[in-house]
């Protein structure tokens, strides 16, 4: 029995208690070794993040709209290009400009609601990578790309914000928008400090918040 079909606590050929005992194991961390355990959660995050994948590239409005749009520019965007795997970092997901193609981190989704916002953001960064055939290393192409998809994904909206333990009734979704943008731009090896990353958001601000396309108006 090879490693995948040993680990699977859905697999149908398993006698039902096995396979209740291993889900039960997963979900308690009891019982088994922690690389079976390990092995267990790996495998149902990856079935969840699928799962939920197809549904959201069929049925999210938001989701169907931006892969329109990327196909409009040349970009015809297939479930190959949007890739679940375990990510190391505490993050949902990351445009990766080099293979075209979007990570989907499998173990950080709180919600299926969670992932839909996750794959608007990355499509609004590949679509203007596409478009507006942007230099990731040049701070303020990223800054403005930044600005751009955490106001037109979902990523900030209030009840977001709220369980991230953020609560502002003033403007609070312009401040998610830049202090996120921030975080991003900080994080790019090519910044050299908080006060640059700052600085850059700050530059392209105007231009960038309002550039809403191919959104109509803020999603």
């Amino acid at each position: 029995m090879d490693a995948s079909s040993s680990t699977d606590s859905s697999n149908p050929d398993l006698p039902t208690f096995e396979r209740w005992r291993r889900k039960f194991s997963m979900i308690t961390g009891l019982g088994g070794t922690q690389e079976e355990r390990a092995a267990e959660m790996e495998a149902y995050h990856h079935k969840r993040c699928e799962k939920w994948k197809g549904e959201l590239m069929t049925y999210s409005p938001a989701v169907v709209f931006m892969m329109k749009h990327l196909k409009l520019n040349g970009c015809d965007v297939s479930s190959d290009d949007l890739v679940c795997a375990p990510c190391s970092v505490n993050r949902a997901g990351g445009f990766i400009p080099e293979a075209g193609a979007v990570m989907l981190c499998q173990d950080k989704f709180m919600s299926k609601s969670h992932m839909e916002d996750t794959i608007v953001h990355e499509l609004v960064h590949m679509y203007d990578h596409m478009k507006f055939k942007v230099d990731w290393n040049n701070l303020r192409h990223h800054a403005c790309s930044e600005i751009r998809a955490n106001s037109l994904s979902g990523d900030c909206r209030w009840s977001r914000e709220v369980m991230r333990g953020f609560v502002s009734f003033s403007k609070q979704h312009q401040e998610c928008v830049r202090r996120r943008a921030v975080l991003s731009v900080r994080a790019n090896p090519a910044c050299p400090d908080q006060a640059t990353a700052e600085r850059v958001v700050n530059e392209v601000w105007e231009s960038c918040f309002n550039d809403t396309r191919p959104f109509d108006e803020i999603y």
